[in-house]
């Protein structure tokens, strides 16, 4: 594999961002988004979780974008400004090489950095083997399943919660 890189994602890799996004949701299962957003859509996106301090990375080979990862408010009520929940995708034609892994592992640094003190992981569908493997690896312990919560691609799917402390996680006051 060439010289992957991670830095923060800018408003020009949209373009790509988008590419990658519209095949987990078209072919996948990661998302439970039926129609993939325009490039409109994902950069008012990418503005709110930049805007709100979350990180937001992308990976690339040779000046491409292989995948992209980012960190956004689990929930919305204020008690929950401390955990993040944690999103991964990766270019199709990169699957498999350790992409998600890298993406995780400095994601959940540049999380603990901005003083966030717990991810959350939601694995679109328990056939998920690969992403619960990086989660399992990068610290996550599995939380529990909630079964056949979303119907795509003509099959009833779960979502598989995965967690991990940031920083010292609950054993201090933010």
């Amino acid at each position: 594999m060439q010289t992957l890189t991670i830095r923060p994602a800018a408003f020009s890799d949209i373009v790509a961002i988008t590419r990658v996004y519209a095949d987990a949701v078209r072919d996948g299962t990661a998302t439970f988004e039926i129609e993939p957003p325009g490039e409109t859509e994902m950069a008012r996106r990418q503005k709110i979780l930049l805007d709100g301090g979350y990180p937001y990375l992308v990976a690339t080979t040779a000046d491409a974008v292989a995948g992209y990862a980012y960190a956004g408010p689990y929930r919305a009520r204020p008690a929950y400004h401390w955990s993040v929940e944690d999103s991964i995708y990766v270019a199709p034609e990169m699957h498999r090489r350790g992409i998600g892994g890298f993406l995780l592992a400095r994601l959940i640094a540049e999380s603990a950095a901005r003083g966030f003190r717990q991810m959350i992981a939601v694995i679109g569908d328990s056939a998920q083997v690969g992403s619960i493997a990086v989660h399992a690896k990068a610290g996550f312990s599995h939380i529990g399943t909630l079964r056949s919560v979303g119907f795509k691609h003509g099959q009833w799917l779960d979502t598989v919660l995965m967690q991990r402390a940031l920083g010292s996680g609950d054993t201090t006051p933010p």
